[in-house]
């Protein structure tokens, strides 16, 4: 497998493993959309961490060498009016679609190990929310100088960046730093390579103590209510907050997760 998941009590982890720069395929589009759907069903897990194998990079992006085209143009239409299905091919569009367009309200942290780069920068801004990365990561999306847009990466890049910086990334093709990263509030923090997991399950056995449906709450309304007008999302977080006080008061469901045995002592 291109994408290892493994659970250890209420955290899972999600590490991109292909090659010396961790590179994406079709397929992998595949196992990450089963593994983030699991991830979402399963209730006994309440945080996600988000990483690349090795100390090289994150990920490189979409693997340049595989042949992302379908045979025919009529194939490439097929492929872009229907869902993927065990006989999709392993073009564009395919699995990262359907990926996309899951719904998760439970965090994920991403420990960025290097270079982040193209559909590695997309799966950094849509699936994680706390980022923490190493002095020589650097992020970007080089996509526009070999004649492909990059989307804005896949429309979030705006969400995450000032204007003029999202779009002198997308329009110059060139990469932010760590620092710039961080400056610009992209990432939360920078950490010595030899510290980045260790960090990483530190922020999420924090997550993990709280009770799970104040997160689901959190994380529901503050992504719903980017899309929001201020009046609608101001009724909605107090429908959801309302709801979340009234199951805290039957004192059923509102727990902590119990952290694993080697959580930081701190949390315990």
């Amino acid at each position: 497998m291109k994408i290892r998941y493994e659970k250890k009590g209420p955290v899972a982890v999600f590490t991109l493993d292909n090659g010396k720069v961790n590179a994406l395929t079709p397929p992998m589009h595949r196992q990450m959309f089963e593994h983030m759907r699991d991830f979402i069903a399963d209730r006994e897990v309440r945080v996600g961490i988000l990483t690349g194998a090795g100390d090289r990079a994150f990920c490189g992006g979409d693997d340049i060498k595989h042949d992302w085209s379908y045979p025919t143009l009529h194939q490439t239409l097929d492929a872009h009016f229907w869902a993927s299905d065990d006989d999709s091919g392993n073009g564009r569009p395919g699995w990262e679609r359907e990926l996309k367009q899951l719904e998760r309200f439970k965090p994920i942290i991403a420990a960025v190990n290097g270079p982040c780069l193209g559909m590695g920068m997309i799966y950094l801004l849509s699936f994680s929310d706390i980022r923490i990365a190493v002095p020589h990561s650097f992020f970007g999306l080089p996509e526009i100088a070999y004649g492909m847009g990059g989307a804005s990466g896949t429309v979030q890049l705006g969400r995450h960046l000032p204007p003029t910086v999202a779009l002198a990334m997308a329009l110059v093709g060139e990469p932010l730093s760590a620092e710039d990263a961080l400056r610009h509030s992209l990432i939360n923090e920078i950490v010595q390579p030899g510290a980045l997991m260790t960090r990483a399950h530190d922020l999420a056995a924090t997550i993990a103590s709280h009770p799970p449906l104040a997160v689901r709450v959190e994380m529901e309304t503050f992504y719903r209510g980017m899309d929001m007008t201020r009046r609608d999302s101001l009724a909605f977080a107090t429908h959801l907050y309302r709801l979340q006080r009234a199951t805290y008061l039957t004192g059923e469901g509102t727990s902590a997760a119990p952290l694993a045995d080697d959580a930081p002592e701190r949390n315990r």
